[in-house]
């Protein structure tokens, strides 16, 4: 399947079904964000916050796995509810915590996530934290922080705004 996205321009919104219309044709798309792919030794993870330390466990173990996300952070992700996922990226450099910017639920087939390791571009297929139309929803991670670049129907068509960030 992954060669399969990439021979369609990486639009990963096909779990969704969208349709590939011109306004489909605009999505962020995984090679406009590219990363050179950290290789290093991982620094150890720094448990700051009381959420990284209600974490600590989770994100311990994800630390020591590769790069798998935005060419030097480790996606970590567990379950907040019935079909509802939740996560925290955590940078192998330098060992900061950054949590997801949301959870997403109702995804239906596919995954509910869509991301690479030689990219800083992530997709959350589904509702965000329970209260955002279902869509493709584009975020990039840029220098520590997630920015919402887009979100799409099914059909392709622009979502109106999405809510504001879990604190």
């Amino acid at each position: 399947m992954t060669r399969w996205l990439r021979e369609i321009g990486s639009l990963v919104v096909v779990s969704l079904g969208l349709a590939f219309n011109a306004a489909a044709q605009d999505v962020p798309k995984f090679a406009q964000f590219a990363e050179k792919v950290y290789s290093g030794p991982h620094a150890p993870v720094k448990l700051v916050t009381r959420d990284d330390q209600a974490f600590a466990t989770r994100l311990k173990q994800a630390a020591g796995q590769p790069v798998n996300f935005a060419g030097h952070y480790v996606l970590a992700t567990w379950g907040c509810g019935a079909e509802c996922l939740g996560g925290a990226v955590i940078d192998a450099r330098s060992g900061k915590v950054t949590f997801l910017p949301y959870s997403v639920c109702c995804w239906g087939e596919g995954d509910p996530l869509y991301y690479r390791k030689d990219s800083g571009l992530i997709v959350f297929s589904g509702v965000l934290n329970e209260e955002s139309p279902k869509g493709a929803h584009f975020f990039e991670l840029r220098d520590g922080v997630f920015l919402h670049l887009t979100s799409r129907a099914k059909d392709g068509t622009a979502l109106p705004g999405i809510p504001k960030p879990a604190k």
